[in-house]
Parts: C-alpha cells; sequence; structure tokens
C-alpha cells in the first residue's frame, strides 16, 4: 500500500477551475428559481404590453399605452399615493412596537425569552387570511372593540368600527408583519457585547440614554433590514387590504386584482403589477442606500 501510494499524484488534478465551482454548484437552484419566478414575472411583462378590448379580449399587440394609463389617471395616482402611505406607516409602527419588544426578550432569562419569543412568531404559523377574519371579528360593526366601547360607556358601538378604514388596515398589517421586525431586530442583537452598555451605565447614563445612544445605533443593521422586509411586504399586501379595506380602499395590489377578474383587463392588471414592482424595488434600493450612507461607521 505504501509503494501504491508513492505513486499517485501529491494532488488531485482538477479539470474546471476553482472559480467555476461555485457557481456550477448554485446553478440548479438559480435556474430552479428562475423557473420558478423569472417566468412567471417575464410573462406579467410580455402582457403589460398587449391591449386589451371588451370585444375581442386581449390583443397580441406591442405597446406601452396600459403604461401611460396608470401614469396619467389620477385614479392610479391616489391609489399608489394610499399604498405607500400605508406602508411607511406600517413600517414606523413596527419599529416602535418591534424594536423594544425584541431588546426586551433579548434582556429577559430563560426559560421566559424562549417563551415569550415563540409567542410573539406564533402568528406566523397561522394564516395571513385567518389573522385578517379576526380583525374582522375585533374591529367590525358588531364586534369586540365596539361592544367593549359600549359597554364602558365610552362611546356608541359604531365608533369601534374601524372596518374599511386606513387605520384598521394599518393595524391588521401591523400585527401581520410586525413578527418580521422582531426577527431583524434580535439578529442584530445577539451581535451586541452587554459590556458596551455596562461601562456606559457605570459613567452615570441612564437607561434610556444607554438604549438610545448606545444600543440603538449598533442594532441599525436590524432595524434597516426589519423596515425593508416590512416595507416590502405591506407594500405588496393584498389579503388585508382585500379583506378590511373591500371596495372603498384599494391598493395598488386589490386594484391589479380588479383588473385581473372584475374588469378583465389582464394587460392593465399586469401594467399595475410591473410598476408596483419597479416602484418598491427603487423605493428599497434608494432606502437601504440613503441608510448605509447615514450609519455607513456602524454597517461597515
Amino acid at each position: 500500500m505504501a509503494e501504491l501510494a508513492s505513486t499517485l499524484p501529491a494532488t488531485t488534478p482538477r479539470f474546471l477551475p476553482t472559480s467555476l465551482i461555485p457557481w456550477l454548484l448554485s446553478a440548479p437552484g438559480a435556474i430552479f428559481f428562475l423557473m420558478l419566478l423569472g417566468m412567471p414575472l417575464l410573462m406579467t411583462l410580455v402582457l403589460s404590453f398587449n391591449s386589451f378590448d371588451y370585444a375581442d379580449g386581449i390583443i397580441a399587440t406591442f405597446s406601452a399605452a396600459n403604461y401611460m394609463e396608470v401614469i396619467k389617471d389620477d385614479y392610479f395616482h391616489e391609489i399608489f399615493f394610499r399604498t405607500y402611505a400605508i406602508s411607511i406607516a406600517v413600517v414606523v409602527l413596527c419599529i416602535a412596537i418591534g424594536v423594544p419588544e425584541a431588546y426586551i426578550l433579548s434582556r429577559m432569562r430563560s426559560p421566559w425569552r424562549s417563551l415569550f419569543l415563540v409567542v410573539t412568531l406564533t402568528p406566523l404559523l397561522i394564516s395571513v387570511v385567518v389573522r385578517t377574519l379576526g380583525w374582522v371579528l375585533l374591529i367590525g360593526g358588531n364586534g369586540l372593540l365596539g361592544k367593549t366601547l359600549e359597554a364602558l360607556g365610552i362611546a356608541n358601538a359604531s365608533a369601534g368600527n374601524l372596518m374599511y378604514t386606513h387605520t384598521g388596515i394599518i393595524l391588521a398589517l401591523v400585527h401581520v408583519l410586525v413578527p418580521f421586525m422582531v426577527i431583524s431586530v434580535w439578529a442584530a442583537l445577539q451581535k451586541l457585547d452587554p459590556s458596551v452598555e455596562h461601562a456606559a451605565l457605570s459613567l452615570g447614563a441612564s437607561h434610556s440614554t444607554v438604549f438610545r445612544r448606545v444600543v440603538v445605533p449598533q442594532i441599525m443593521p436590524g432595524i434597516l433590514s426589519g423596515s425593508l422586509i416590512v416595507f416590502a411586504l405591506a407594500a405588496s399586501a393584498f389579503a388585508t387590504p382585500a379583506i378590511l379595506g373591500g371596495r372603498r380602499i384599494k391598493v395598488a395590489a386589490t386594484a391589479a386584482y380588479d383588473e385581473y377578474l372584475n374588469t378583465m383587463n389582464w394587460p392593465l392588471g399586469a401594467a399595475i403589477a410591473v410598476i408596483l414592482l419597479i416602484a418598491n424595488v427603487i423605493v428599497v434600493m434608494s432606502y437601504n442606500r440613503m441608510m448605509e450612507r447615514r450609519f455607513r461607521r456602524t454597517l461597515g
């Protein structure tokens, strides 16, 4: 065996450059991803350039008329403005709730920390439709909120009816999306050195000052990533705005749905979907670049 081993080459010959190995290993997953996501997006893009006639249906043409209609029509301007106004409000509330919640959870002792973390993330195991229907029972005309206000003598039952309002949609979206903010901030808090906080406290800083000037700048990457996730999911949300907003309050996703299934104008619905995707990408990338420049030292 020793003589046989001595006759083998010292290194195994390579038939491919080392730099190509990672690409080849990731190729099956990339191809699968492109087939599942890239092909539907490409088909939607092609469809958005077609035209529509109520007599002939979809006409295979190449025209930007659908995009011009969305860009020039004030009706769609209002829908997109509402979509992003709701999304920004959801992000702000998720930051206000999720950051302190994640910080408190990280400071809990076992087993309470694990228990409350599981409780916080448990809503992710429930369908978003089921959770939204739960909000209907809570904030509807005869819901728990209205009945409670009426029983306490604070207001009549109609005052607690938040159905078909911006407030109801925002509250439900915050409930749906705040776990994503908690997860992102929690991951950043795991890299935080507790000795830095102890040093600030020993120098006379209050707990609120330590949290604001020591903890928050160090967990800014988690807040940034969490806000990007929440914004993207809120801007493209469909089930919650469709159920709680109905036909009275439309967002971009429900507008595209109506064009597809109500008016049967698939090209216009595809154009709305493509514009929503492009706008989301622009907003997310711009926000990411702005925050990286502002907190370059922290993120570096």
